[in-house]
């Protein structure tokens, strides 16, 4: 039996309600599935829900509605609980009409996706997209069901939401606890002497094996609580591929590397996908129709990396590159111990510019947030927020705010987002009523006692300032080099970037050839994704560059 407080699937239909119903019954022992035959009883029955205190994972409606236009119902459903997935259910009489006509309505976002309901038992493709959408309102909305890790903190403390974020990045299953609670009094109890706080508890099922529990100073003692330290990697001395950076093509590059035999390290500073793993939807890569989260995406190639046998740890900053010479091979320098390989790839990607802005400056973590800071989004419900950035990962931050916040307010220096950012988000925010973009702007103060409070924008035509109240602050403003490790053989641009290919200055080149076309001016050592000068800013091409750079690494390290 399900219990009542569980997370609800609503079905809407007037004609077909009987099939759907059955289709379902696969969920109900863990949702709560609930079916009406019209809209208003729709509407009436999620606002009842609501005002329970329970949650709605998924509405499913038919196409074809007897008392309301379908748009305006979807429109009605989202105002109501605007985190809930919504599916648009098309019978297979209508499919050939309603598929088209619904299309433009799909492009703008006004709903998640359609499918046609199906006409027998085990249409395995509906309820795998069906299965998708609840997974990923799971690890988006709903409040993990298991704990990996158990954080117990008095407050969310700047430190208590980078482990978070990190965990959830790494999608690591956790909870965060209050002391006083069961969990907490129990954690606290096993760690011994006086807590410091945040504490975190890595469970263990195994009573043989004793129970780790740290009282974290930063982001990277958990890391290493649950990854290690790069001195553990075991590769016989020296690895043929060391990787720095876990981003699309750091990641790219470590499953083909593994996957054709390379002893392959990969070295991340953050946490698996870089920037990419922080955006909430990405709906324009290929083969994910209904698109993917960034950290999915990063999890799943981290995976398949570890699958080929590739190594991977995380939280560690490279401190400098020591190129081989005389055939040794190049060493990578991190405060947590050393790693050799014959060839190196440079995918550390880019890292947001900071704002500038003193007062808000001191208030990152506890309102202000560098990124999209997935895990903080739980946090903004009811707040007045605002993302600064034109970019593709400042819209899809504000589309998934928009499930939480009161309002999102998109902060651009240019006029308008055409310039810079994928035309199917710009027409997402249009349709979105609780996002708005304030063009010719810009944030030039702002504070709070303890947390954000208020902005201060201006306005760069007319130099007007206005004072807005706010409860979240997203700064994704652009791309900034991070090279300082790097030493001078490697040659950069004057921004830089990463020179690669015929970039090169001649004066490297070997005779008259330049090197090919991702290696850099130090034999041995390649760059790929954002990193590299001249690149294609976008998740696809850093893959795509990821993988071919592994034929390069092959080349040179074949004997001559």
């Amino acid at each position: 039996m399900t219990q009542h407080n569980a997370p609800a699937i609503v079905l809407v239909s007037a004609n077909h309600a009987d099939d759907l119903y059955t289709q379902f019954g696969r969920y109900q022992a863990e949702y709560r599935v609930e079916c009406v035959h019209s809209a208003i009883d729709a509407i009436t029955l999620l606002s009842s829900i609501r005002s329970q205190g329970d949650s709605v994972a998924l509405i499913v409606t038919e196409s074809q509605l007897p008392d309301m236009n379908l748009l305006e119902a979807v429109g009605a459903f989202r105002s109501v609980v605007p985190t809930a997935r919504r599916v648009v259910g098309i019978h297979w009489s209508r499919f050939s009409i309603d598929s088209v006509a619904l299309r433009p309505a799909l492009q703008k976002g006004k709903f998640d996706v359609t499918l046609l309901i199906p006409r027998g038992q085990r249409d395995e493709e509906f309820h795998y997209a069906i299965t998708e959408l609840l997974s990923d309102w799971g690890a988006t909305v709903g409040p993990s069901e298991v704990e990996v890790l158990r954080i117990v903190s008095p407050a969310l403390t700047p430190l208590t939401m980078a482990v978070r974020d990190f965990l959830d990045r790494m999608g690591m299953p956790n909870r965060t606890h209050a002391p006083d609670s069961p969990q907490g009094r129990e954690t606290i109890e096993a760690f011994g002497g006086e807590p410091s706080f945040p504490l975190v508890h890595l469970l263990r099922d195994d009573a043989d094996i004793d129970t780790k529990i740290i009282a974290p100073q930063s982001v990277r003692d958990v890391s290493t609580l649950v990854f290690g330290r790069p001195s553990d990697i075991e590769v016989d001395t020296i690895a043929d591929l060391a990787i720095v950076g876990a981003g699309p093509a750091g990641l790219a590059a470590a499953v083909y590397a593994a996957s054709e035999g390379l002893s392959t390290v990969v070295v991340e500073s953050e946490a698996v996908g870089g920037q990419a793993g922080t955006s909430s939807m990405i709906r324009n890569y290929l083969g994910f129709p209904r698109g993917i989260s960034g950290m999915r995406l990063a999890q799943r190639a981290r995976n398949q990396a570890i699958r080929f046998g590739a190594q991977i740890t995380t939280g560690w900053p490279v401190a400098t590159l020591t190129p081989g010479v005389d055939g040794e091979p190049h060493r990578i320098v991190t405060e947590g111990g050393d790693v050799c390989a014959r060839a190196v790839l440079i995918a550390t990607g880019v890292a947001y510019r900071r704002l500038g802005v003193a007062p808000l400056e001191d208030l990152i973590g506890v309102g202000v947030h560098y990124g999209a800071a997935m895990t903080a989004a739980r946090e903004m419900e009811g707040r007045d927020v605002f993302v600064v950035g034109g970019g593709n990962s400042a819209g899809q931050a504000a589309v998934h705010l928009a499930r939480y916040a009161r309002s999102v307010t998109i902060v651009v220096r240019r006029p308008d987002l055409t310039e810079t950012m994928s035309q199917y988000l710009i027409d997402e925010i249009a349709f979105n009523p609780r996002v708005t973009v304030r063009g010719s702007s810009e944030v030039v103060d702002g504070g709070g006692t303890g947390s954000l409070e208020w902005l201060e924008l201006r306005d760069r035509v007319s130099g007007t300032t206005e004072r807005c109240p706010a409860g979240g602050l997203f700064l994704l403003l652009g791309a900034a080099p991070n090279c300082e490790w790097l030493p001078p053989e490697v040659d950069r641009d004057e921004n830089g970037y990463v020179l690669t290919g015929r970039d090169v200055a001649k004066s490297r080149w070997a005779g008259d050839l330049p090197p090919a076309s991702l290696a850099t001016s130090l034999p041995g050592v390649f760059a790929a994704g954002d990193i590299r000068g001249g690149s294609m800013k976008r998740v696809a091409a850093a893959t795509g560059e990821g993988a071919s750079v592994v034929p390069l690494v092959h080349d040179y390290l074949r004997p001559a």
